[in-house]
């Protein structure tokens, strides 16, 4: 070492116990200060966080000096100096760019500290940080101010308002109560937007859970004790509605993989007077029960994922709803479930689902989707034949009982058949679909191996013959067959008058009628055909009928050749699978004309002799087996012109023999149009405007 020109020769050990000398001194310079704090302020904080300024000046006090230097810079960097100078140094560089907490400032420390990375246990290496901030709940240093006032928000979205320890869960007094159905749970403050570890619960799903608390409530009527699984518990909100309606009817599971769920989940099950079961002991309070009771308010709690536990056991309904989609637990969930058992699953991803991510859709689901104007059902279709593929590798087909995609998931709940046999009827009804981009025709492609010269001769439209180019797109595989089961849908309706779910009931009304597609006028409780035995899916299901009473004559049976055709014409009648897809009545409107109502319109198709219904993907969707050409046709029959001058809407008013207030064709609205054009200008202006109003009339005419 060179010092004035003069070589010194220092042996290398002394460098070495000097540098190690120095490398144990540097961190404890801020914690010599911590030691001599006053008692009050909590000792695992560090130097820099204060809840007053004048608590940083108290700080400087402690020194014997004369001048008093900055507790939080190094002397090399600010020189000890007077009080007033101090005061604006702290105020101006620590103090006004603070992070504030609960009361407390989180300043800015020019201190030569050790860094600490978030959420790491463990030794940090070694090394000098320039200005920094520090976490008062895990000690972490951050650089900026910005990723400070984030990386607090994450702790308090997570519960977590304690210092010291990162993984320290939040008091009881943090936490939220929410009331649903009868059942209380306790929710983090950031239930509604939280952490990908944390416990979610969205309010906005309780329509959700109470269709799935209705289909495992019909399955419990056909069968008792059934075992079920909420294979992702977070609070536990779900098994707690099964297990305290349905009592001794099922026999609970809850399960997640998050230990701070699971932890949620047991405070739940005390919360709602519940026994817990872990590793065949029962806790309650306290209290463990004997080995050979069992209670019917007992639920069995596990922490293991999800793929794991449904390899392991054996249920009988199992509800999948994971962050986003569920296509990776399919196998395990048709691994071991029972036959004629139920899987429900919850499909949140719908950015991919309603063709807004395409190409995750392809690689979730293998599937190609676009944007349609069924694009709701385009999504059901394509989760349901996700399932049918993941059923049919394990020897197992599927009925689908119920297929519901709203603003903020798809639900498909489908029933287990055993055998290769169902396996293969179902695996037949995933096609292809054939798309129209013009007139957003769309037909399934044809059954059968053989390649087809021009697809196109299968739609219905002749899009393809006058329009350039190609017109039709693939979509798909998609399930072909029906989306709904009449008679597992008017149980779940009994079932959600009984357990008054009032937000279930509309939507199941309206779901039986798109099942049977038939207008809500002629929608009963029970339908007039149904058997005293409806089979479905081999099980018998006894439903509330008279039906066998009307064979008696007089105490006379009729002949059985009568109650054989009956019964035929009967299960014709429910064997009719609702037609698939649906048109929106906006998208098919025509221009300057005013539509009817969407009621009338369906009356208007129901005469014309074709099945007609509402469907819940779309408010203004209409569900029928009509083609679109006299989709058409029947709407621009019964649309009103708009009146190109002083009356914009509403009614045709015609003298003579229509009365005013009628509605009235459209041929015979254009032509009282043309007479009063003709009488009031000759001229070709009025021509030309009747002819931009109206071009299509003009140019057949």
């Amino acid at each position: 070492m060179k010092s004035k020109n003069v070589d010194v020769k220092i042996p290398e050990a002394q460098l070495e116990a000097e540098d190690r000398g120095a490398e144990e001194e540097r961190p404890r310079e801020p914690d010599s200060n911590i030691l001599d704090l006053s008692s009050d302020y909590p000792r695992d904080k560090h130097i820099s966080i204060q809840r007053h300024l004048a608590d940083l000046e108290k700080l400087a006090d402690l020194r014997e000096d004369e001048r008093k230097p900055c507790p939080l810079c190094p002397e090399e960097k600010f020189k000890a100096c007077y009080s007033h100078k101090l005061h604006r140094h702290l105020q101006n560089l620590h103090w006004k760019v603070s992070v504030e907490f609960e009361g407390y400032r989180m300043c800015i420390c020019h201190l030569p500290c050790r860094p600490v990375k978030p959420n790491l246990v463990g030794d940090q290496t070694l090394s000098k940080m320039g200005a920094h901030y520090h976490c008062i709940i895990c000690s972490a240093t951050i650089v900026r101010r910005t990723d400070m006032i984030g990386h607090i928000n994450r702790h308090v979205n997570k519960g977590e308002t304690e210092s010291r320890f990162i993984t320290v869960r939040a008091p009881k007094s943090s936490y939220q109560v929410v009331k649903e159905s009868a059942t209380d749970v306790q929710v983090l403050p950031n239930h509604s937007t939280p952490q990908k570890t944390d416990s979610y619960f969205n309010p906005k799903m309780k329509l959700n859970r109470q269709l799935i608390f209705c289909a495992l409530a019909v399955l419990a009527g056909e069968r008792k004790p059934i075992e079920c699984l909420d294979a992702f518990g977070a609070t536990g909100i779900m098994g707690l509605q099964w297990a305290k309606h349905l009592r001794s009817s099922v026999k609970v599971t809850i399960n997640d993989c998050n230990e701070n769920s699971v932890t949620m989940i047991k405070e739940n099950c005390h919360l709602n007077k519940m026994k817990v079961k872990l590793n065949s002991r029962e806790e309650d309070n306290g209290e463990t029960m004997g080995n050979g009771e069992e209670s019917s308010d007992t639920i069995e709690v596990t922490k293991m994922d999800a793929n794991v536990v449904m390899h392991l056991r054996s249920f009988d309904f199992i509800h999948l709803d994971p962050f986003g989609t569920s296509v990776n637990y399919l196998d395990s969930a048709f691994r071991n479930v029972r036959n004629l058992g139920i899987v429900s699953l919850t499909s949140t991803d719908i950015s991919s689902l309603y063709a807004k991510a395409q190409h995750v859709a392809l690689r979730h689901y293998g599937c190609n989707i676009v944007r349609t104007e069924y694009y709701k059902e385009l999504a059901a279709r394509a989760v349901i034949a996700a399932v049918t593929r993941a059923a049919a590798r394990c020897n197992k087909g599927i009925e689908v009982l119920l297929a519901v995609a709203l603003e903020h998931f798809v639900l498909v709940v489908v029933r287990v058949l055993r055998g290769p046999t169902p396996a293969d009827d179902s695996a037949k009804k995933v096609r292809y679909l054939i798309h129209c981009q013009w007139c957003e025709e769309r037909v399934f492609q044809k059954e059968g191996n053989m390649v087809e010269e021009n697809p196109y001769q299968q739609l219905p439209c002749d899009c393809h013959g006058s329009m350039p180019g190609k017109t039709a797109v693939l979509l798909g595989p998609l399930w072909s067959g029906a989306l709904f089961n009449t008679g597992f849908l008017r149980r779940m309706l009994l079932e959600a008058v009984q357990y008054g779910l009032d937000e279930a009931q509309p939507l199941l009304k309206t779901l039986v009628c798109e099942a049977e597609c038939t207008t809500p006028k002629h929608f009963s409780t029970h339908s007039p055909g149904d058997e005293n035995k409806q089979e479905e899916c081999g099980v018998y299901i006894r439903t509330p009928n008279t039906s066998a009473e009307s064979y008696l004559v007089h105490g006379k049976r009729k002949s059985e050749e009568v109650l054989r055709s009956a019964a035929k014409r009967q299960r014709a009648e429910h064997s009719a699978e609702h037609p698939p897809f649906y048109y929106n009545i906006h998208r098919h409107s025509i221009k300057g004309m005013n539509m009817p109502k969407l009621n009338k319109f369906l009356n208007y198709l129901s005469e014309a002799g074709y099945r007609v219904s509402r469907t819940h993907f779309d408010p203004m969707g209409v569900r029928t087996n009509a083609p679109l050409a006299q989709f058409k046709t029947v709407l621009m029959k019964y649309s009103t012109p708009t009146y190109v001058g002083a009356q914009a809407e509403g009614p045709v008013h015609l003298p003579g023999e229509i009365q005013v207030g009628e509605e009235v064709p459209a041929a015979a609205a254009i032509k009282v149009e043309e007479a009063k054009l003709a009488e009031d200008d000759k001229s070709g202006v009025a021509a030309a405007v009747f002819t931009e109003s109206y071009p299509t009339h003009c140019a057949a005419e």
